[in-house]
């Protein structure tokens, strides 16, 4: 089989066979050139000659009958050509057969991805998996419009992530109908389900192997990328295990290498410093005086860096010097939206990315072990825990940002590389419109409200608790003159420092200007409240809710098992499945059941505390 099968079809005869379909007109199969170019390599063509006979005993001049000896051998020509036009469709049916048997092979062998040597040898894969900790369906909705207004874009426009949407997932934990990221978080790494702020601890109070730990053991080099403290819930999972998730000068020590198991991540880039610093040390935040960044160098290797012109030396990720810890706040890397005016302290989460997969992809250029990356975008639940829909939006720009990112990466890497995205879960219980109370119905919401705000309704917040602190509380003059000449110059102050420039609203009512007057330390609500007003743009809770969140995928082999809608430790178990370290994870679950004293009774009842089970949930009385 050729490119022109008739070409192989010679003519029998006088009468060519050309009228006879050729058996590549029956394939009917999508394939690959190179999965055609395989198949025909093997297949040989078979190339039917014709030979001139000449009388003898078996073919004489004349028949028995008397017939003359061109019309005996018309006779016997008719006879051969029908055997050998019998003969070449068998043999066409059977090399069909055969190309088909053969092409099925192929695909399902490259589907599965097993090589050709009887599967002893797993091929050398990455894995990159990303977490948007509180980004729910609206979420994405919220974002696209936005991003079609300001950018001017028509409205089939869509996000990156829109167009690697790949299913949904359930989010409970063990003890609650709505999850927490500790518990979200546990589901991812080691699969299966637990108490809501259980740090990879089973409910049981004995730990669970992660797939990360397993898949450090087993030769993959790993990193892990956030914009939070590096010690919070979600990168906590995948390195640590602790009753609680509050526990995080404790994640710190594993997190380095401290722990039973040693050391399980090569690469660390987000917040969280203070945790790693002494408590009476400037920008510390431990109970004790340990100094973990010096722990961290001295004992286990770590080159560390707390700056923007130290993660700027990197290069990129080409001069990453592993084990290496970037941590560049003492708590969160601020979030997006005011990130921007201070770009030159702080990095982006899509900056940490791009160098973390530098980095690992270069330390393992050698290795017959890829990479196993965790990426999060923390500081889109804080935008939903405060209500704050213009931060939200830039979160979420900036974590599709960084899918982009690595898609990128994986259409130039020489490496098979899969990413999986998904949220632990969603918070706010965001909707992108409202409807006031005594107000007729308005179906729509406003974009352009949350295209003017230039700050978060955090940096904003704190800016008046400091302006705030600096001045004579107008409450405290004796003089009701004085009292209320130094609120209206407080009034006048947070119009014109806060709500005109920082929100973008310059209709604020005497009611919000005097509220945020008085209530200085409330003024994160008040502020989102404003913002999301003008926007229409509405929240039911400023904790999680129960929704179901998306899954994304590039896609690659195994993935089509977190296709629909699943639950949360399904993910968890697909990367475990995909980096083929399942039996390793139960491996280093004996080891840390083996090696962890069990937590002591009043531990236990600590944890307990938040362990009230499901079925009140059923049987509460309204």
């Amino acid at each position: 089989l050729a490119r022109d099968c008739d070409a192989f079809i010679p003519s029998i005869g006088s009468r060519p066979i050309h009228s006879t379909p050729s058996p590549c007109s029956h394939l009917a199969l999508r394939l690959q050139p190179g999965d055609f170019t395989a198949v025909s390599s093997r297949v040989k063509p078979i190339k039917l000659i014709r030979l001139d006979r000449m009388p003898s005993e078996r073919h004489p001049l004349l028949s028995n009958r008397g017939e003359s000896a061109e019309a005996a051998q018309a006779k016997a020509a008719l006879r051969s050509s029908r055997i050998r036009e019998i003969a070449f469709f068998a043999w066409g049916l059977l090399a069909t057969a055969a190309f088909i048997v053969a092409a099925v092979w192929i695909q399902h062998d490259a589907q599965t991805g097993h090589n050709d040597d009887n599967n002893t040898v797993a091929p050398k894969r990455n894995l990159v998996f990303m977490v948007s900790d509180g980004m729910g369906p609206a979420s994405l909705s919220l974002t696209r419009s936005y991003r079609q207004y300001i950018n001017n874009l028509p409205e089939n426009d869509t996000l990156v992530l829109d167009q690697h949407f790949w299913g949904t997932s359930r989010t409970r934990s063990s003890n609650s109908l709505v999850t927490d990221s500790a518990a979200g978080a546990t589901a991812f790494a080691c699969g299966l389900k637990s108490y809501n702020g259980a740090i990879s601890v089973l409910p049981d109070f004995e730990p669970c192997g992660s797939v990360m730990e397993a898949a450090k053991r087993v030769g993959y080099t790993t990193g892990l990328v956030v914009t939070t403290d590096i010690t919070d819930a979600t990168p906590a999972t995948f390195v640590s295990h602790v009753l609680r998730r509050e526990m995080e000068d404790s994640i710190a020590l594993q997190e380095i290498g401290e722990g039973v198991l040693g050391r399980s991540v090569d690469l660390m880039l987000g917040g969280g410093r203070c945790h790693f610093l002494p408590n009476s040390s400037r920008g510390g935040c431990r109970e004790d005086e340990l100094d973990v960044t010096r722990l961290a160098q001295e004992k286990h290797g770590w080159t560390y860096t707390d700056n923007r012109q130290g993660f700027d030396a990197l290069d990129g990720g080409d001069k990453v010097k592993l084990p290496f810890l970037g941590l560049f706040a003492e708590r969160d890397v601020p979030f997006e939206i005011d990130r921007q005016k201070q770009h030159d302290v702080y990095p982006s989460l899509s900056e940490m990315a791009t160098t973390a997969l530098r980095a690992l992809d270069k330390a393992t250029k050698d290795s017959d072990k890829g990479f196993f990356l965790m990426i999060e975008g923390s500081r889109i639940d804080h935008a939903g825990h405060f209500n704050d829909p213009a931060a939200q939006v830039r979160e979420v720009l900036e974590y599709d940002k960084t899918f982009k990112a690595v898609l990128d990466f994986i259409a130039d890497s020489k490496t098979e590389t899969v990413l999986v995205a998904t949220s632990d879960h969603e918070t706010g219980g965001l909707a992108t419109a409202i409807q006031e109370p005594g107000h007729l119905p308005v179906y729509n919401w406003y974009p352009r409200a949350l295209a003017r705000a230039t700050s978060s309704a955090e940096f904003l917040a704190a800016k008046l608790r400091s302006h705030a602190a600096s001045v004579t509380p107008a409450s405290k003059d004796k003089k009701k003159e004085k009292r209320e000449k130094a609120k209206a110059d407080l009034k006048k102050w947070i119009n014109k420092e806060l709500v005109v420039p920082g929100l973008g609203i310059s209709n604020a009512s005497d009611d919000e200007l005097e509220s945020l007057a008085d209530n200085a330390e409330a003024s994160l609500e008040i502020l989102s409240a404003m913002i999301s007003l003008r926007a229409h743009v509405g929240w039911s809770t400023h904790g999680h809710t129960a929704v179901d969140v998306n899954i994304y995928s590039s896609g690659g082999p195994g993935t089509e098992k977190i296709r629909g809608n699943v639950e949360n430790t399904d993910v968890g178990k697909f990367l475990r499945r995909y980096l083929d370290v399942e039996g390793d994870v139960e491996e280093i679950t004996k080891e840390l059941r083996a090696k962890t004293e069990k937590p002591g009774e009043a531990a236990q009842s600590m944890a307990v505390e938040q362990m009230s089970g499901v079925e009140h949930y059923h049987a509460q009385e309204i």
